[in-house]
């Protein structure tokens, strides 16, 4: 019987999850042995495409299941369960310096998933497929609060998990941007009270044209250890990129800021620490002409802070850091020298006595944007720096598929370590504050 005339069978499950939640997709009720592509469209907030798709054929039952059966080809190759999400591309034709992110975390991502006769790898919007189906990842978990504050100047997002509390809780610092939710959002889907941090963008810098200055910080912790659903001793801070540099120079000099344990994704030490926040900015852009521009005119920034220095005055002395520690290293990350940086810390803590508080998660041909499970790599990125307001295109590095497997293998391994410092060390949680229900 010709495919085209069958009940072809596409089932996706679940169809309603978190987005570090795997899912199952399975084709039925073809004939065995027959080509078929397996494809993913998603179309973001900002109203571009995103597309990724697999080649199989089907097993002697005619069917393929995506999780045991390799694909031969596509934006992705082998048995890969995710791949059709990590390995999402712009459409093409689509302008180039694109990311993929979440701007409402209120709002699921949709993501149709279809099945096409033949290895296709083009053209998927003029086909008509052989079965379809929607699916939705969420960053919110039903029962997540989101509350914005706005208490002491303060511009940021709390998430609370469903229940009643109290939980504990994680400082989120993004990297020079604005508000970030998203990551915030999945902390507390995962039992976590979080609070996504502006630091860049408010009114109080914006009419200063200052960074906030070390009390800002301590006042969003402040804010954590005083609210009635937190628990005031299980507080951790999560710093990504310049967030580093902010979270390490809190736990080595704040006499407020006293976190349980803390991780730092893709991040550095080097800085002036007898300087104000601002300060940090305009080091930086002294040493602007190390800047190197690749044949796609993309700019590794990396090469700004290396060697890295020995000026002890240039550096947080974490030495001082008093908390477990966590460093997630991207080791082809073209943006910070996190690499490196994770090697002079180690040897910093070793001389200090101090270096049993550090683990270093280090992988191979990853790049600077470790994100959550499953996001789309993104090598390059166009974007406009609130800094300079200039827009610049950065290389992050990194290789798909070691990136898929660096962002999978660390959000397990940060959650791991979260749990154990601020649930473990004090009381189990119920499982309902782990597991979403959709």
């Amino acid at each position: 019987m010709d495919v085209k005339h069958r009940a072809v069978k596409l089932s996706v499950h679940p169809s309603r999850g978190l987005v570090d939640d795997k899912f199952v997709i399975v084709v039925q009720s073809v004939p065995p042995g027959v080509q078929l592509t397996v494809h993913a469209f998603h179309r973001c907030e900002g109203g571009h495409g995103w597309e990724a798709f697999a080649h199989y054929v089907s097993d002697a039952g005619g069917s393929v299941n995506v999780s045991q059966h390799a694909s031969m080809g596509g934006t992705y190759s082998g048995v890969e369960q995710m791949g059709l999400l990590w390995s999402l591309r712009p459409v093409p034709g689509s302008k180039p310096g694109l990311r993929l992110k979440k701007m409402n975390v209120q709002t699921p991502m949709e993501f149709t998933i279809s099945v096409h006769l033949g290895y296709r790898t083009e053209g998927f919007m003029d086909q008509v497929a052989l079965a379809s189906q929607v699916v939705e990842r969420w960053y919110m978990a039903p029962g997540v609060r989101r509350i914005p504050v706005t208490k002491d100047k303060l511009s940021a997002t709390l998430f609370l998990p469903s229940g009643p509390g109290p939980f504990p809780a994680i400082l989120d610092l993004w990297g020079a941007s604005q508000l970030v939710e998203y990551r915030a959002a999945l902390l507390a889907s995962r039992g976590f009270a979080s609070l996504a941090l502006d630091y860049l963008t408010p009114k109080i810098t914006q009419d200063t044209s200052n960074t906030m200055e070390n009390s800002y910080f301590e006042k969003a912790f402040g804010f954590l250890q005083q609210h009635p659903q937190v628990l005031a001793n299980c507080i951790a801070m999560l710093g990504l990129s310049f967030g580093c540099s902010i979270t390490l120079r809190m736990l080595a000099y704040s006499d407020v800021v006293k976190p349980t344990c803390a991780v730092c994704i893709s991040g550095t030490h080097v800085q002036p620490i007898i300087a104000k926040q601002e300060d940090i900015f305009s080091f930086y852009k002294q040493y602007s002409d190390k800047i190197q521009v690749n044949e796609k005119n993309q700019k590794i920034m990396k090469m700004m802070l290396l060697p890295i220095t020995s000026d002890p005055t240039l550096k947080v002395d974490v030495g001082r850091v008093q908390c477990p520690l966590l460093l997630v290293v991207g080791e082809d990350d073209q943006n910070l020298p996190s690499s490196e940086s994770a090697v002079d810390m180690k040897e910093m803590m070793e001389r200090a006595g101090n270096s049993h508080l550090l683990t270093i998660l280090s992988f191979p041909d990853t790049g600077h944007l470790i994100e959550p499970p499953y996001s789309p790599h993104t090598e390059a990125s166009s974007f406009r720096s609130i800094i300079t307001q200039q827009k610049t295109t950065a290389l992050w590095g990194g290789q798909c598929v070691a990136h898929a497997y660096a962002q999978e293998d660390s959000w397990k391994k940060m959650l791991a370590f979260f749990h154990h410092h601020l649930y473990a060390a004090h009381y189990s949680p119920p499982a309902s504050r782990l597991t979403a229900k959709f």
